[in-house]
């Protein structure tokens, strides 16, 4: 009947339309995400460096892990990165010279770590070491990946040089515990202070937008 010639002219009709636009929703990963990603990452660095603290601490024994135990800095100790720079100075450098004071500090910082986890003393020990060496490296990546989406580049030479072959072996067992001690309060402050920079960064850089893109197919 009438229905059904309509129907199948309407059938026919589509049949022979151009395909329509698409219509596609992207999301930019740009350095608003990159940063914050790098932010989270730093927090969560600091909660799992407390917990690792306190096991590491308990493995040297009295008086490191006594909680009022607060030695001054042996020379020996300055080639590990330190963070303790006069604050009012490390605001005033830009963002990419801090993003490369950390990119370096957190390289190095990673070789010592990874010289501690092959020195550990008990299983669970290495796990932790382990488990917190790999999420550092990530953190390392991260703040690459930050200097790059800022269009920046990364600090020149090899990330992560280790101490030099010169360095001298600590000449006994309290002085070795010592620099372990140093590397893990320093580690403590550097993560502190990336956090409230990176806080302050992704404030600066406006959030991953999202855009609409039309795409044209099947003319």
């Amino acid at each position: 009947g009438d229905s059904w010639g309509i129907f199948t002219f309407l059938c026919a009709a589509l049949c022979n339309l151009p395909a329509l636009p698409a219509l596609n929703c992207t999301e930019e990963l740009g350095a608003g995400q990159s940063i914050q990603k790098t932010y989270d990452l730093t927090r969560y660095l600091e909660h799992q460096l407390r917990t690792l603290a306190g096991t590491y601490l308990n493995y040297l024994g009295p008086p490191f892990n006594e909680p009022d135990f607060n030695p001054p800095r042996l020379a020996r100790a300055e080639r590990v990165p330190s963070a303790t720079v006069d604050l009012d100075l490390w605001r005033g450098l830009t963002d990419n010279a801090r993003l490369a004071a950390n990119y370096r500090a957190y390289s190095r910082l990673l070789c010592y770590l990874r010289a501690l986890d092959g020195q550990a003393g008990t299983a669970e020990l290495r796990h932790r070491l382990g488990h917190f060496c790999s999420s550092l490296q990530g953190l390392v990546l991260s703040i690459a990946g930050v200097m790059s989406s800022l269009g920046y580049p990364l600090p020149v030479g090899p990330a992560g040089t280790p101490a030099p072959p010169g360095t001298p072996v600590a000449p006994n067992d309290f002085l070795k515990k010592m620099d372990d001690f140093w590397l893990l309060k320093e580690l403590q402050t550097w993560l502190w202070r990336s956090a409230k920079d990176f806080n302050r960064l992704k404030k600066k850089v406006p959030p991953a937008v999202v855009t609409l893109r039309l795409e044209a197919r099947g003319f």
